[in-house]
């Protein structure tokens, strides 16, 4: 027996259909709400900032080496052996000290020969002299031919000019005998000697030593030719403060420095001129011929706008920030940057004052998008350094 209970075909065909048009009509609804959802046009979410006007305290760095104020070699001025070693290397030595001696034997004897050689051609004019004087005596009286008083008279001048010249060579050996011992041509502290008791030396040519002066140490740096007005400023000022520092990599010197002089002409080379700082040296830190960094305060970005160095992104050497406009579409901006602090940067143009500025999710943005607003909390300080 067969308990299949059939339905009317009719009741079925309705039922199917019914729900095959409420599934097409479901699937349908959903692809298009997709369709009206483009993922190019969702708020892309980021952070903006105001901008800001602060007072913006830095330091431009310069290399800088250390020279001292005054410097000179010692050489020899005259050929002979050293006999003595008047100083303690690396010690401090007055002007007029006596360094060294040089074996002056030779030079000595040579003086006093050129000594005698001056008494000879004394006596000579001495001589030459009375006949003269008897000579014209004579002609006064018509007792003398007038030719052997010109004669009387030449070898008078002849005897007074050969008297000059032997008295030129005895200062010039003189001057030997004085070269022989060599003296400190100024108050500084002396090197390490280059030569010992013994030593054979050649006028100028063998450099025995050098002397410097070493408080205060002077440091040279080389600054761009627009600088000089500025630096010419600070020389004008001539005052020792926070302004100048010397840097040895971590280690700050603890005293400060002030402009000394800048250098006459700019080296059409490099554009650049030489300034020459000075620092105090009373404990003898600094020495001649050490690389530093010269930190110059500057306080020229008073009233400067400051952002986040994070917003700006780079295009072919150029540097750019989106702002943000009306209908939170924003708008990508040309801007002119200065000093880097740290994690922020000056913007010397095309940002004002109150504008805002997408710090985050710059990466992600192109010119007119749309943006959601997430305010960026941390503000820039009073300053920066």
């Amino acid at each position: 027996m067969n308990n299949t209970i059939l339905l009317p075909m009719k009741n079925i065909s309705n039922t199917g259909l019914i729900a095959a048009i409420v599934l097409l009509a479901s699937c349908g609804g959903k692809k298009d709400q997709q369709a009206a959802v483009n993922p190019a046009s969702l708020p892309v979410p980021v952070t903006v900032t105001n901008v800001q006007t602060i007072d913006a305290v830095y330091y431009d760095d310069y290399p800088a080496i250390l020279v001292p104020l005054n410097q000179s070699e010692i050489r020899a001025q005259v050929t002979g052996y050293i006999t003595g070693v008047h100083f303690t290397d690396g010690a401090k030595v007055s002007k007029g000290q006596r360094l060294y001696s040089i074996d002056q034997q030779m030079y000595q004897a040579n003086y006093d020969a050129a000594l005698a050689n001056v008494a000879v051609q004394q006596t000579n004019v001495t001589k030459a002299q009375k006949d003269a004087d008897r000579y014209h005596q004579l002609d006064k009286e018509d007792a003398i031919a007038k030719q052997q008083v010109d004669y009387a008279d030449a070898a008078l001048a002849a005897a007074k000019k050969q008297l000059a010249a032997t008295q030129a060579q005895a200062n010039a050996v003189r001057s030997n005998v004085r070269f022989a011992n060599i003296y400190a041509p100024f108050s500084g502290t002396i090197g390490i000697s280059q030569v010992r008791v013994g030593t054979s030396v050649v006028a100028g040519q063998t450099v025995l030593n050098t002397v410097s002066t070493d408080n205060p140490m002077s440091v040279d740096i080389a600054v761009d030719q627009k600088e000089i007005y500025r630096f010419t400023q600070l020389q004008q000022a001539n005052k020792v403060d926070s302004t100048f520092s010397l840097v040895f990599g971590t280690d700050v010197y603890p005293a400060h420095g002030k402009v000394t002089l800048i250098d006459r002409a700019v080296d059409p080379q490099t554009g650049s001129i030489k300034i020459r700082l000075s620092f105090p040296n009373d404990k003898q830190m600094l020495k001649a011929g050490m690389s530093a960094t010269v930190r110059v305060l500057n306080a020229s970005g008073n009233n400067s706008i400051v952002i986040p160095h994070k917003a700006v992104s780079e295009q072919l050497g150029e540097f750019f920030v989106y702002v943000v406009g009306d209908s939170s579409k924003v708008t990508q901006r040309k801007v002119v940057l200065g000093k880097a602090l740290e994690d922020n940067v000056i913007v010397k143009d095309g940002l004002k004052t109150g504008e805002k500025i997408v710090v985050q999710g710059v990466q992600n943005l192109k010119e007119g998008a749309i943006i959601s607003v997430d305010t960026a909390k941390k503000q820039l300080p009073a300053s920066t350094k």
